[in-house]
């Protein structure tokens, strides 16, 4: 696992956040064992490429993961650019980022959104205005000191990272949320790796798919997100999904 809002949180070598407390309850409903270790998300996606890691947790869900694993969907999520508020004339779309070349894009290394997120890499990458970080912290950072303009990313994992440092808590309520019109409520959940053994697959895909369908997995994401840090990123499964607000509520 790595770093990744309050879904997965590290602190003095312990690991919490909404899927360890899941997957520790799936544990003992099952006797499945697991053992976690923490690596930057790039790492974590290749070990999952190569069979080495058995679930990519939390991952959105795209074609390319589907070649490798089975996906278990756990709630509807959106990516949305994200800035600090300003007077910057609106950007409505991923083709209209990549040819807006004054502004400085960070990216997480390893995060994917699909085809058209990945042509936009490709394009930033060219005209030198991609800034890729290893986790959300260090764009966080980025965007803090003046290094990146924007970024991609669900607005619950980026109001996550924000709420972990008090430095960076007044953050929040200076947060500008930019749908893109290439970018669409997909699905969020876990995949797990076809390396697996039939046996573990069904019966983890059978604790996940209950854990999605009870509510049992949006309550313990609400134990960790606070009301107006998730909304406009996430939703349950089968739920409607409305026009994204400007800026979440504020976090006292």
């Amino acid at each position: 696992m790595s770093p990744i809002g309050m879904s997965v949180v590290t602190s003095g070598g312990a690991l919490g956040g909404v899927y360890p407390e899941l997957l520790r309850k799936i544990s003992t409903e099952t006797g499945c064992h697991f053992d976690f270790s923490v690596v930057p998300r790039a790492r974590q996606e290749a070990m999952f490429g190569s069979g080495s890691a058995d679930l990519l947790v939390p991952a959105t869900r795209t074609s390319q993961r589907d070649v490798r694993g089975d996906f278990i969907a756990m709630a509807r999520a959106r990516p949305v650019l994200i800035s600090l508020l300003s007077d910057r004339p609106p950007v409505e779309s991923m083709r209209e980022l990549a040819e807006r070349r004054e502004l400085r894009v960070a990216l997480v290394r390893g995060f994917d959104y699909g085809e058209a997120y990945q042509q936009l890499v490709h394009s930033l990458r060219e005209q030198r205005r991609l800034v890729l970080e290893a986790d959300p912290v260090a764009v966080a950072r980025a965007m803090e000191r003046g290094m990146a303009d924007v970024t991609l990313m669900t607005p619950s994992i980026f109001a996550g990272t924000l709420m972990q440092e008090t430095r960076t808590r007044a953050m929040l309520e200076r947060l500008r949320y930019e749908p893109m019109s290439e970018l669409g409520w997909g699905e969020s959940g876990v995949y797990l790796s076809r390396h697996l053994p039939a046996h573990d697959r069904e019966v983890l895909t059978e604790a996940l798919e209950r854990a999605a369908r009870t509510g049992t997995f949006w309550k313990v994401l609400q134990r960790h997100y606070p009301a107006g840090t998730y909304e406009d990123g996430l939703r349950p499964l089968g739920s409607p999904v409305g026009p994204i607000s400007p800026a979440p509520a504020p976090v006292k």
